[in-house]
This record gives structure tokens, sequence and C-alpha cells, in this order.
């Protein structure tokens, strides 16, 4: 039974069930001005399942579900789950659905935020989605670990995972609607040198001021560090953990040697490992694994770490210099700002590795998508003509890649053998033609 001063805090938190009539200006209180639509609205989610928006905190999973509840406005009802109150009276699914079947029964949306502070959050979801009541469910959680550490139940069959991570460059373009493709292209250098710098967290990228952007980076961090990893994580080597994310930040492109982090965070290697699976499943950081298929001469061990916004990154490491030719780290910036898009790109089924035989022959991202497999080589540079690097040419030869492609600066041309030379404004073509075979 859900008590009575849990009904009157979620009566607060839901004003447009008292005042209906202004239900539409109260819930776009939570929508910011300037609103950058993201991919997954354009897809038909089914309706007969909970949908569960994962990423890291501030990449406006909450945003988005907001402007998804105008359409059902005002029939909806919020939950936010870091509401104390709320996390101890709402704990139980059948009490919940009890209280929308006697006193919300006219609810047709139904919005929980932040659900990974909830013990039970996939028993939760997996009840509410078992009601079978005539109500969309939207959950948000900025942690998959405590989604699926909490409980053992699947939710195959309830709900359906969906990711959101910081703006991708199409959501962008998108966004700013060009009139025609020259346009498309000017604007898009711009996208990709504030995302190789600041990278496209929705307030650092919608904030205008160079200093302005750092003060939101570093709040972001301060927030994974002391409040994620602190009071959520129940992490107690606060020094070990911050220093280990400005390792990995300096550490872009290169292998990943436990052992000798371990040593350098004074810490041994089972907690540097516990740590990265932190940050992994915070959206933080993002390890791949090589690429082996059986072939002895490859390199079968140390995996690569990459981050998955460059902002967080360059404000790790204090580094915010915007004369990118000049920068020492500009191939570690390209790189990580190819595995973003990729990352963000990426279906949930769909592999992401490196290949690097011992002989030092390196592709840096190989995709693996319905049974095929597809080469990225990044050239932080400009390039006049189609070139392939003896490495690609190993990797060619050993794998036979449905598809190839250079990622550089200025070259945009195609073979007739499937090796593509793309820039950063056609790599998203690109990865379409993949995702899309």
């Amino acid at each position: 039974m859900i008590q009575a001063e849990v009904e009157n805090r979620i009566r607060q938190l839901n004003p447009w069930l008292i005042y209906p009539d202004k239900s539409e200006s109260l819930i776009r209180r939570f929508i910011p001005q300037v609103y950058v639509s993201r991919e997954i609205e354009k897809k038909l989610l089914p309706a007969d399942r909970a949908v569960l928006i994962v990423g890291p905190r501030q990449a406006g999973k909450s945003t988005m579900v907001w402007n998804q509840l105008l359409g059902y406005s005002p029939n909806v009802l919020f939950l936010n789950m870091e509401d104390p109150l709320l996390r101890m009276g709402c704990a139980d699914p059948i009490d919940l659905i009890g209280l929308l079947r006697s006193e919300y029964s006219f609810v047709r949306a139904l919005f929980i935020d932040e659900i990974q502070h909830l013990e039970q959050a996939g028993l939760f979801v997996k009840g509410l989605a078992d009601s079978h009541s005539d109500i969309r469910i939207w959950v948000t959680g900025s942690s998959s670990f405590h989604l699926r550490s909490k409980t053992r139940e699947s939710l195959a069959g309830r709900a359906i995972r969906k990711q959101i991570l910081p703006f991708s460059v199409r959501e962008l373009l998108s966004h700013a609607a060009p009139a025609n493709t020259i346009a498309e292209r000017h604007i898009c250098e711009h996208i990709v040198a504030h995302q190789l710098i600041f990278g496209s967290y929705p307030s650092a990228y919608l904030t205008d001021g160079h200093n302005e952007k750092i003060m939101i980076l570093s709040d972001l961090v301060e927030a994974l560090i002391l409040r994620d990893a602190s009071d959520l994580f129940r992490i107690r080597r606060i020094d070990a953990f911050r220093k280990l994310l400005t390792l990995l930040a300096g550490q872009i492109g290169n292998l990943v040697n436990f052992s000798e982090l371990a040593s350098i965070c004074n810490a041994d290697v089972g907690t540097v490992s516990s740590y990265i699976e932190i940050l992994e499943e915070s959206h933080i950081v993002k390890k791949i694994l090589p690429f082996a298929q059986g072939k002895r001469r490859e390199i079968t061990g140390s995996p690569k770490v990459f981050f998955t916004d460059n902002g967080i990154r360059n404000q790790l490491l204090n580094q915010f210099s915007t004369q990118i030719d000049l920068r020492t780290d500009k191939g570690q910036l390209f790189e990580n700002w190819a595995f973003t898009e990729i990352h963000k790109a990426l279906p949930f089924q769909s592999s992401l590795h490196f290949w690097r035989s011992k002989s030092e022959a390196e592709v840096d991202f190989v995709i693996g998508h319905a049974g095929k497999i597809y080469g990225l080589e990044v050239k932080s540079v400009a390039l006049s003509r189609m070139n392939l690097s003896r490495s690609a040419r190993s990797f060619i030869e050993a794998y036979h890649p449905e598809k190839f492609a250079v990622l550089n600066m200025t070259l945009e041309q195609s073979s007739d053998m499937n090796i593509s030379f793309v820039t950063p404004y056609s790599l998203s073509r690109w990865l379409d033609e993949i995702f899309s075979a």
C-alpha cells in the first residue's frame, strides 16, 4: 500500500495532474529552448514493451523522454527514483500498478527516471511490463551496471533497451538543417572541430563560450568521480580511480597494460579491472578487444580503451587548445572521435574490435555486422590520392572484408574493390551502408 505522503510527493512532481489545462507548458519546462532531436525518435518502438533508455549522465536521456511525453499530455505520470521517499514508497511494482488503476486510470504514459537508484531495478521494470496495462512505459538510467547487477531477471520480451550518448554528427547536422551540401559540409567541419575538443554532451555543445564549456565539462567529471564513484559505486580509493581515469585519457589508441596501470595507481590488477568495468557500465569509456579470428600471428591479449566523448577525455588532461594541427595528441583526438561516431551508430548485435599483428601491422577498427566484417583505418592528415598502408593491405589480404575505408581529412573516393577513402563528413554515410546491409 502506497502511503499518503508518497501520493503527495507524486502530485508535487506531477502538477499537470492537478492543472491539466496547463500540462503542455508545465512539461515543456523540462525541455530546453534549443532541442536537438535524437536518432531514437525516428524509429518506431514497440508499444507493448517498456522502453529502457541507458547512457551517461547528462547525455539527454530525460530530455528526449520529456519531448516524447508531450504527445501524451496531460495523461503523464513521472517518478524520479533519486527521491528517497519515492524510492522507498514505490519500490513494489504491484503497489504502483494498484495505484495507477485506482487513482490514475487516465494515465497513458509512465516515466521512471534514474531507476539505477532502485534496489531491484530489473524486477521493478519486469513487474510493470507484466501488468499488461495500456500504458507507455519509459525508463531511464545512467548506469547499466546497476540495472544488470541488482537482478538476474531477464527483461527479454518485456523491455526494449536503447542507448543515448552525446550528440552524433548526424543528429547535429539534422538539427542545423543546412540548405545545400556546400553549407552542410561547412557546418560539419564546425561540428567535428567542436567534438574533437569539447565533445558533444548537450550542455557543453549548446553553451557559448570557451570557459563556460570547460566549466560544464569540469562539473561533469567531478560528478562522475565524487558523486557516482563514491556514492553510487562505493569506491573507497577515489585517488586511484581519479588517477586511472587520467592515465586512460593519455593512452587513447595504445594497448592497455593492466599490471602497469595497477602499479602506477598503487592498486592491484583486480581493482583496476573492476574500475574500468564500472567506467564502461557508466558509459564513460569503452574497452575494445583485439580481432583475431584464429590467425596465430595476431595479438589476442591487451585491449584498448576509448572515451565515449572527447570533451571528458580533454577535461581529465586539461587540454583544450583549439589549434588542433599544433597539438601533439591530434592523432589520438581524431581516433577517439572516430570511435565515438562508430559507437553511437553501432547496433547492439554488432561488434567493434581493433586488429594488430605481432609484426605490428594494425587496423584501427574492425566492425562485425550481420556475419560480415568491415575495416576502418584512421589517419588525421590530408590525403590527395588513394594509397593503402601496408597494414591495411595485410588486413585485406588476410580477411577479405566486405568493405574497407580510410578515414582522413580531405579525400573522398571509392574503388571498385569496396575500398573507400572517407572524411568526417562522409563517415556517417559509409556506416549507414554497413548497418543497413
